[in-house]
C-alpha cells in the first residue's frame, strides 16, 4: 500500500452551519450552508445513519471494507493484538459557522452498557483559526436544575455555567468523556476523537434538530444526563486540559495519551516519520510525502505497511495516531 490522498468527505445537512473555513483552507469550492465537518480517515458513520461519513477509498472500497481485507497492513501487529481490527481514531475537520449547542458525549463504559457501542467518544482539538470555546463546569450543578435548564431550553443560562476559553492558533484542548462543551462561531479546528457519533445535546432552540427526539441518542434524557459530568472543574484540572501553543512534538495534554495522539512536525528539509498507522494534515507550506505533493490544506492517510514516510519541503505538519497499546485506557 501506499500514501492514500484523501479528498474532502463531508457529511450533508448537519444541524448547524459552517463549511467554508474548511473549502478555502482544502481551495475546494464552497460547500452547502450546513457542511461544517470534514470526516478523514473515517471508519465510523453519522449516528442512524449508516454509511454516511464513511471513507471511500481511491478504488472505491469503503476503508471498514478494506482494513477487514488487510487488518495487520492497515494497523500494524501490536496494534491488532491491543486492539483488534478497529483503528481507534477518527479526525475531523470543524468550522464553527455558528456556535455549537453545549453538549457532551459519553464515555466507553456508558456507551458499551446502554448502547452496544464500542467506544465512548473523547476528543481534543487543534485551533487553526481562534475564538472562544467552552469547556466543562465553573460550578457544581445538581441533576434536576441540570433537566430543568434543558426543558426550558435556556442558552443563556446554559452556556453560562461553562468555562469560556479564549483560543488562539496552535492551542491544543482536550475534552474528556462526559464534560459538557460548546464550540464559538467562527472557530476553525482540527478534531481527533474515539471513532464514534454520540452526543448528548442540552439544546436545540436555535438549529436545525429536534432536540426531544433527537438530543439523547435515543435513550431518553433521564438517562442521557447520567452520562453528564455535573461536577466542575477547577481551576488546576482545566489546566491540564489545555496545551498554549505546543512546540514541535507530542501536541496534547498527557491525559489525552489513553485515547489518540497528534505530533506536530515543523519541516525544514528532509526527516522520516515513525511507521504506523496515521492521519496526516498539512497545514502550512509546501511539503512533499511519500512522493506526494502535500500543499497546505490536503489531507491522507498512511497504513503501517508502508513503513517509515519520507517528509521534505518546509511548514507544518499533523499526524494524528490511535493510541499507544501500552497507554490503552
Amino acid at each position: 500500500m501506499d500514501l492514500i490522498v484523501l479528498p474532502s468527505n463531508r457529511p450533508p445537512d448537519r444541524f448547524y452551519r459552517g463549511g467554508r473555513q474548511i473549502t478555502d483552507f482544502r481551495g475546494e469550492l464552497p460547500a452547502a450552508s450546513h457542511e461544517p465537518e470534514d470526516w478523514i480517515g473515517s471508519t465510523t458513520s453519522v449516528f442512524g445513519e449508516p454509511g454516511v461519513g464513511i471513507t471511500t477509498l481511491p478504488d472505491g472500497v469503503p476503508m471498514p471494507t478494506a482494513i477487514e481485507r488487510d487488518p495487520q497492513g492497515w494497523l500494524g501487529p501490536e496494534h491488532l493484538a491491543a486492539f483488534g481490527p478497529d483503528t481507534r481514531l477518527l479526525v475531523k475537520l470543524l468550522d464553527a459557522g455558528q456556535r455549537l449547542p453545549v453538549h457532551a458525549h459519553p464515555d466507553g463504559n456508558f456507551a458499551a452498557r446502554n448502547l452496544g457501542h464500542a467506544h465512548g467518544k473523547a476528543e481534543a482539538w487543534y485551533i487553526l483559526r481562534g475564538g472562544t470555546v467552552h469547556l466543562g463546569l465553573h460550578r457544581d450543578v445538581e441533576g434536576s436544575e441540570l433537566r430543568d435548564l434543558v426543558e426550558s431550553q435556556d442558552s443563556e443560562s446554559l452556556l453560562n455555567i461553562l468555562n469560556p476559553i479564549d483560543v488562539e492558533p496552535g492551542d491544543v484542548i482536550f475534552v474528556p468523556p462526559g464534560q459538557l462543551h460548546a464550540i464559538g462561531q467562527g472557530v476553525f479546528l482540527l478534531e481527533v476523537q474515539e471513532p464514534e457519533d454520540l452526543s448528548i445535546l442540552l439544546e436545540w432552540r436555535d438549529f436545525d434538530l429536534d432536540g426531544p427526539a433527537e438530543g439523547h441518542l435515543g435513550l431518553g434524557f433521564d438517562l442521557a444526563l447520567e452520562a453528564v459530568t455535573r461536577r466542575h472543574l477547577d481551576d488546576e484540572e482545566l489546566d491540564k486540559l489545555v496545551n498554549r501553543a505546543p512546540n514541535a512534538g507530542s501536541a496534547l495534554p498527557r491525559v489525552a495519551d489513553p485515547y489518540f495522539r497528534i505530533e506536530r512536525i515543523l519541516v525544514d528539509g528532509w526527516q522520516e516519520i515513525a511507521p504506523g498507522f496515521m492521519v496526516l494534515i498539512a497545514v502550512q507550506g509546501d511539503l512533499v510525502i511519500a512522493a506526494e505533493a502535500m500543499p497546505a490544506g490536503r489531507t491522507a492517510m498512511a497504513p503501517h505497511s508502508i513503513g517509515s514516510v519520507a517528509v521534505s519541503g518546509h511548514g507544518e505538519l499533523l499526524v494524528c495516531r490511535p493510541p499507544r497499546p501500552e497507554d490503552r485506557v
